[in-house]
């Protein structure tokens, strides 16, 4: 017979993952991407140089411009955010670095609200375990603890995290600015003030980051969820059941003002842009959306397609009144996303934004999940990872020592001139983290485990190991094929200490990172204040010959990122007047 609740969850099932393990493991996934690296290709570099622009005086904080480009990602909160970082930093500290701090702070805020947020959701009434007839189901707020746990693991776990929460882009400021507002809305039903501020930084914060249609959508779907779950009665004092009941009338006038206000702060600002793509075979390659769900939101998906299906009692009793908040919150949020993944150009910074929504509907499947079904999950994520993080250490090796010949030669192809380099500290932590996890491993295939998170324990050890990995072993590989250094570099040896570079038809990476690396100020080419170099990008050059005028320049070097040929630009020195 299908229970109502198919939560059955004995009190020794919900014992504490351990606090300081569960820092530790916190900080081994956001510290790494964000120290020791150089900013990429292409819209990390180009985000850093409209904050540096900011910082420096060089354009408004308003209207940000680079070489009268304005960024192509919207989000003035993100760029303030950079550029009050940078003028606050000391002067020792590098710009890139301080930038990245700002950034790292938001994504531990990101990972703490999801925490709080599915704690929130699992002590709804209608979320608690079946009460057994004897007594020893768990007790609520060890319940709470151990799926917000969970719901933290699957955070972790998804794959596609990892890349754009660590870059400094307002896309790592949305999703930080959503898992505030996921928290206070799960939050509501017990506290007023502390989730009232985080409603307010996040529905604000989501408009000025460049998402104010996601903002206006998410807030008007919570009020509506808040309206209709309303508090039932209960055994509790009359005084204390009016209380409550004010109490929501009150949270729900606030949510109405706070929607509101978001859609008449869009407004006055000029914030509201339709980018509205809808998806085709041959245009949004649905066949290439479909994929990147597979695996941007794996191993989330298919936990939280398992908790739709238990739980899907609780979803048709909403039609006679019992409103589930812990299932239609991030089912709200999820079709929100979705529906903004789909319209949307930028499919995965989009989806980005769903990864708090399916972890939480990950954790309500974790108590109902059989046996075989978790053995499952652990033996995949077992071999999977364990092939990663193995691929990772040989290419390691290869680089290091060109034994196995064949990787050493791939590398060498892909990334032709690079010179590898060995760094003690990065291969200690990467030792460090390898053998946590074989550590891992040992502790997961043991008998006596019967903490319900226990399922998304090596799925997050294992995506935290392989980024990791990735950000000691591979960095130096990865800050050459993914950087400008190089290609900035070549140009550098040529101009030498040169005062300015006129340029014409580069993109806003490539302006940011000659800004950046050779700390020249550049300018439009053909502009009253004339330099005595013309960068151009050979691509535009080719295609509109007559976009400038060459007849006063002189070629003199061709330059490229060696791991891309396409990301090319031709130098040209100004001709001596006769």
């Amino acid at each position: 017979m299908n229970q109502p609740n198919p939560a059955i969850v004995a009190q020794h099932s919900v014992r504490r993952l351990p606090r300081l393990a569960l820092w530790l493991f916190c900080l081994a996934y956001v510290v790494p991407g964000f120290l020791g690296r150089d900013p990429w290709k292409s819209a990390d570099m180009s985000a850093f140089g409209y904050m540096s622009a900011m910082a420096q005086g060089q354009t408004s904080w308003s209207r940000p411009e680079l070489l009268g480009l304005p960024p192509a990602m919207d989000g003035l909160l993100a760029y303030w955010i950079g550029a009050a970082a940078l003028v606050a930093s000391p002067g020792w500290m590098p710009a890139d670095l301080a930038v990245r701090l700002a950034f790292a702070l938001l994504l531990g805020m990101t990972l703490l609200a999801v925490w709080y947020g599915v704690y929130y959701l699992a002590r709804s009434p209608l979320a608690q375990p079946v009460a057994f007839a004897f007594g020893g189901e768990a007790n609520a707020p060890d319940y709470a603890r151990a799926l917000a746990d969970g719901g933290l693991l699957a955070t972790i776990a998804c794959l596609g995290l990892a890349q754009l929460s660590h870059e400094t882009t307002p896309s790592a400021v949305q999703l930080c600015c959503l898992a505030l507002s996921f928290y206070a809305f799960a939050a509501f039903p017990y506290a007023v003030w502390a989730p009232g501020l985080c409603a307010l930084a996040g529905l604000v914060g989501l408009a000025l980051s460049g998402a104010p249609v996601v903002a206006t959508a998410w807030g008007a779907s919570a009020w509506a969820i808040h309206l209709l779950d309303r508090p039932g009665p209960s055994r509790q004092p009359a005084q204390n059941q009016e209380s409550l009941m004010r109490r929501h009338t009150a949270v729900s006038w606030a949510l109405f003002v706070l929607v509101a206000g978001v859609v008449w702060l869009s407004t006055l600002m000029d914030l509201w842009r339709w980018r509205v793509e809808w998806p085709t075979v041959a245009g949004h390659n649905l066949d290439a959306l479909s994929r990147l769900l597979l695996w941007f939101t794996w191993p989330a998906w298919p936990l939280a397609l398992w908790s739709l299906w238990r739980w899907r009692w609780q979803l048709v009793q909403a039609f006679s009144g019992k409103m589930s908040r812990h299932l239609f919150l991030p089912l709200a949020l999820l079709a929100i996303v979705m529906t903004s993944t789909f319209t949307n150009s930028s499919s995965d910074r989009s989806l980005l934004l769903g990864l708090p929504a399916l972890a939480a509907l990950a954790a309500f499947a974790l108590p109902t999940l059989r046996r075989s079904v978790s053995a499952l999950i652990d033996w995949f994520t077992l071999l999977f990872f364990s092939g990663c993080a193995l691929t990772i250490w040989v290419v390691w090796l290869a680089m290091q020592t060109g034994v196995p010949p064949q990787p050493a030669a791939n590398v060498a192809r892909l990334a032709p001139g690079f010179q590898s380099s060995f760094s003690a500290v990065a291969t200690l932590l990467a030792i460090a983290a390898t053998l946590a996890w074989v550590w891992l491993v040992h502790w997961r295939v043991g008998r006596h485990q019967a903490a319900i998170w226990k399922s998304l324990v090596l799925p997050a050890a294992g995506a935290a190991l392989c980024w990791l990995l990735l950000m000691t072993l591979w960095l130096p590989l990865l800050n050459f094929a993914r950087g400008y250094t190089q290609l900035t570099g070549q140009i550098s040896r040529v101009v030498q200490q040169a005062e300015c570079l006129e340029a014409h038809a580069l993109d806003r990476g490539q302006i940011a990172a000659f800004q950046h690396h050779l700390a020249l100020r550049l300018r439009v080419a053909g502009g009253a204040q004339p330099c005595p170099w013309l960068l151009v990008d050979r691509d535009s050059l080719s295609k509109q010959p007559d976009s400038v005028d060459l007849t006063q320049w002189t070629p003199q070097y061709f330059g490229y990122r060696p791991t891309d040929r396409d990301d090319d630009v031709l130098l040209y020195r100004r001709r001596a007047q006769p």
